[in-house]
């Protein structure tokens, strides 16, 4: 649990605290507290999304609003597990910088769509585009995802010379011959 609690929080085993550090660190919220605000404000998120898309046929301007709630409460509750000032800088670090870019554009396009444009057609496309964006930005997390995703793209079927072509990129990342042998037999 210690090292759960070290990884969410971004501290290393070998690492030392300065005094800054240590005063942040105590006025923080404890992992338990953490936790349960986590839970809360996803399973918020997945109402929201659920209730929208529920409104779907009855009024599209309420499943745009609720849907992108549900969104945003999401893209929220992670600030809970590692702070919103960590959250922030993963967010926009290079690897994630256009999924992130990408799901805030469309966030803000499906609400301006749906409450000042009144646009229906277009708060629906949008929606579309912003479930594609959080899905491209919540595999952006997943190491190496994307990455086999890209892969897998390039053949004529995903199960086609992937092994190979993942593997081949694999050595050149410098990766340990024990790791390759390891990944070579569960392809």
């Amino acid at each position: 649990m210690d090292k759960l609690r070290r990884v969410l929080s971004g501290r290393e085993d070998n690492e030392e605290l300065g005094l800054t550090a240590q005063v942040l660190d105590a006025s923080t919220l404890s992992f338990s507290t953490r936790i349960k605000w986590f839970v809360i404000c996803f399973a918020a998120g997945i109402l929201c999304s659920i209730f929208g898309t529920a409104m779907l046929f009855v009024n599209i301007t309420l499943f745009a609003i609720f849907y992108t709630l549900g969104n945003i409460a999401a893209l929220a509750s992670t600030c809970f597990l590692m702070g919103p000032l960590k959250q922030l800088k993963r967010m926009f670090e290079p690897t994630r910088l256009i999924a992130t870019c990408l799901v805030l554009l469309f966030l803000i396009l499906t609400l301006c769509s749906a409450l000042w444009w009144h646009k229906k057609a277009l708060a629906i496309i949008f929606c579309i585009l912003q479930f594609l964006a959080m899905t491209w930005y919540s595999i952006s997390y997943i190491p190496f995802a994307s990455f086999f995703l890209s892969v897998s793209s390039l053949n004529d079927a995903p199960w086609q010379g992937c092994s190979y072509k993942v593997l081949h990129h694999l050595s050149e990342l410098k990766m340990p011959p024990s790791a390759l042998n390891v990944m070579s037999c569960c392809m």
